[in-house]
């Protein structure tokens, strides 16, 4: 990356966090008309300032108005940038169910997970936020689903995702699905503990790691 594509990317991400919506409409345009990949800009421009905005948050130097407003600039950037999305394709449509844990209200980061999805050639099914376990199951048996992506920004609320688990297992159909989580509060250790596939930290990984579980099993 240029050291102007570098430089334009940080300002966008800035923009976010400073929450000057009009700002980051007009650098994202400027993403577009010097030719740098929506998908970059998306990446470690929009993304990148709504995760800095939810780290301040944590530290409890910003709150949830400051949050809805960077939030609103990162989507009013997306608007620009979505349309210039390449994407992927994978062939057949590989479905993915995806949603926010009952209890849960925060989808900021499960739509940019959903968008990268798309973008990587995903068909995917949003159940949206406050999702109970059983929904997951139901939906991904329904639509025949290769993955179940799950997340969550409180810590209140993680136990969900181990349901969702738990369901598949006492129906015995854990092996028919790929389970990824992620959110705030999530780790790996968690992952680990109630039986997840992958855990990712961010948006892109996501995708990305999803795209490659795809490919290898196309290869088998």
């Amino acid at each position: 990356m240029s050291s102007i594509s570098e430089e334009l990317i940080n300002k966008l991400s800035e923009s976010v966090v400073e929450m000057e919506e009009e700002k980051t409409v007009v650098l994202a345009k400027e993403c577009i008309e010097k030719n740098i990949s929506a998908y970059e800009a998306i990446d470690k421009g929009l993304a990148h300032g709504m995760n800095k905005a939810g780290e301040l948050y944590e530290e409890g130097e910003y709150y949830i108005p400051e949050l809805l407003m960077c939030s609103d600039a990162m989507y009013s950037g997306l608007e620009v940038l979505k349309p210039h999305l390449e994407k992927n394709d994978l062939g057949n449509k590989h479905k993915i169910v995806i949603g926010v844990i009952q209890g849960d209200t925060h989808d900021i980061g499960k739509n940019l997970v959903k968008i990268m999805m798309e973008t990587e050639g995903f068909e995917v099914i949003d159940l949206g936020r406050d999702v109970a376990p059983r929904e997951f199951v139901d939906k991904a048996k329904e639509v025949n689903a290769e993955i179940i992506c799950m997340s969550t920004l409180m810590t209140t609320t993680m136990d969900g995702m181990g349901e969702v688990i738990n369901i598949l297992k006492d129906e015995g159909i854990r092996d028919n699905y790929t389970v990824m989580i992620g959110g705030g509060p999530i780790s790996q250790n968690f992952a680990d503990k109630i039986g997840a596939d992958i855990y990712t930290i961010d948006a892109s990984k996501a995708a990305r790691c999803a795209k490659k579980l795809i490919t290898e099993k196309a290869r088998c």
